[in-house]
Formats: structure tokens, C-alpha cells, sequence
């Protein structure tokens, strides 16, 4: 399936969840917020949110400091 991955297209072999996604792009998904087809993603939402054909996200990276 293809799908938009900020901004970039990516080609995934199967629908994924949110989690299995960002995992599959070795990202911790309690470092990041994620916008799925300009929706906030819960954060307890991610192990059932489903990534479809089509489908665009925005994964934002929590920085902390001062």
C-alpha cells in the first residue's frame, strides 16, 4: 500500500497500526505525536488506529530542554 509519511511517499506491504508503523521506521512511539489525515492520534489510541491505501501522516518528535 502506499501511504504519505510527512510528506514523503512510502510504500508498506500491509494496513499496519499506528504503532506497528512507527516501530516498522524505528521510531519509540512515546517520543512522537502523530497526525493521521489531519487528526491527532491519541496516544491511547495507537495500538488500534489502523494506517490505510492513501493515507497521510505527520509524525511531530517531542524535543525537550530550555
Amino acid at each position: 500500500m502506499e501511504i504519505r509519511v510527512n510528506g514523503e511517499i512510502r510504500h508498506w506491504e500491509r494496513s499496519v497500526t499506528v504503532r506497528e508503523l512507527l516501530e516498522g521506521l524505528g521510531i519509540r512511539p512515546e517520543t512522537v505525536v502523530v497526525e493521521l489525515n489531519l487528526r491527532i492520534v491519541a496516544r491511547e489510541r495507537v495500538d488500534e488506529e489502523m494506517i490505510a491505501e492513501g493515507d497521510s501522516l505527520e509524525i511531530i518528535r517531542l524535543v525537550g530542554g530550555g
